[in-house]
């Protein structure tokens, strides 16, 4: 898949992924943040699921998007419990 592919499943994933997981006000990075975590999101779950079970990010397509959706939540719920403040 091309790297421009990459980046629009990506960004759509981090947009999805931003309404299902939605954060606090003070989190950093707020939309665009997340828009990036969505890219490396895509990456990463199409990486996962490559070598899992044989199928990942493979173009401009739905199940392309789900794998990157589940990459971004991923990658979102590791930032969130590595950067939680202690109360």
């Amino acid at each position: 898949m091309g790297f421009i592919a990459w980046i629009v499943v990506g960004l759509i994933a981090g947009a999805i992924a931003k309404a299902v997981m939605p954060g606090s006000a003070d989190e950093p990075g707020g939309w665009i943040g997340t828009l990036l975590l969505g890219i490396v999101g895509a990456v990463l779950g199409g990486w996962i699921f490559s070598m899992a079970l044989g199928i990942g990010v493979t173009g401009f397509n739905i199940p392309s998007i789900l794998v990157a959706l589940l990459g971004a939540c991923i990658v979102i719920a590791v930032l969130r419990l590595v950067t939680r403040r202690s109360a």
